[in-house]
């Protein structure tokens, strides 16, 4: 496990490299991992590299301590009580955001402790997650007098609208399981069976092909935001784009022969 920027001593990011797998941890525990401007710098930087990296086949996101994300860092936004200051902060927060579903790897987010706030939208931005059954999710600004806007833009996303918006006006908890029925998380595991089942996903998606895991992420975001008719239009260009790879060949080849398909495309 190689250590990003913060000290020598404790470093803010964690990063191991496990055949195609590379998993991302939060380090900042007393803290709560807290997405401060220097996290949020350092886990962009660390996102491009991996995105350009045609060896990585999934990122996985964790956090390190008893909460997975507890949001923005609110000592460091007090500390710098300027409009400049935090309108910069949450355009930083925002493209980090969009990095992770416009990489091309899959993002698994692994939540074995608390995900409040930014920490919430985390979970939601991440294209998979799964969750300890003691994990708690919250959007919980409001509770200090800030409405979770950004939050709000992934959350409406991954649940029901009344379901969004209730979490938002009243920065309730909710728990793993309700997590997953409301479409925040795909899976919930005992905490010891959590990493085996994150694992689990892992593989399952670094036995595909990567080309079509690529291309497919790619299509499957741009869809979300169209109307109908142009989501099977791009749909549509893509899978025939998609039926022209080395890889599609291979797969529909060893599918026929009966044998396990040997992916070229990187």
């Amino acid at each position: 496990m190689s250590a990003l920027p913060q000290s020598a001593d404790q470093p803010m990011l964690l990063r191991e490299d496990t055949a195609g797998v590379v998993r991302l941890t939060l380090n900042r525990p007393l803290q709560f991992n807290s997405l401060s401007r220097a996290m949020l710098e350092t886990l962009i930087t660390e996102i491009d590299a991996i995105a350009a990296d045609p060896d990585a086949r999934v990122v996985v996101l964790a956090g390190e301590g008893k909460a997975f994300c507890a949001g923005h860092d609110l000592k460091e936004m007090r500390a710098n009580h300027s409009l400049e200051f935090q309108q910069a902060l949450f355009r930083l927060c925002g493209s980090f955001m969009m990095k992770l579903t416009r990489m091309p790897q899959p993002v698994i987010a692994r939540i074995h402790g608390i995900a409040t706030a930014a920490g919430c939208q985390l979970v939601s931005m991440c294209d998979l997650a799964v969750a300890a059954d003691s994990a708690r999710f919250a959007v919980s600004g409001i509770n200090v007098g800030l409405f979770c806007a950004t939050p709000s833009v992934g959350l409406s996303r991954n649940m029901g609208r009344k379901q969004a918006f209730e979490m938002l006006v009243t920065g309730d908890f909710i728990d793993a399981h309700e997590a997953q029925r409301r479409g925040l998380v795909n899976a919930v595991v005992p905490i010891e069976a959590l990493d085996d089942e994150v694992d689990r996903l892992a593989q399952s998606i670094c036995a595909k092909s990567p080309v079509a895991i690529r291309m497919g992420k790619q299509m499957f975001y741009r869809q979300l935001e169209m109307g109908l008719d142009a989501a099977y239009q791009m749909a549509a260009e893509t899978m025939a784009c998609n039926m022209m790879t080395d890889d599609a060949a291979e797969g529909i080849d060893a599918f026929i022969g009966k044998r396990k398909p040997e992916w070229k495309g990187r």
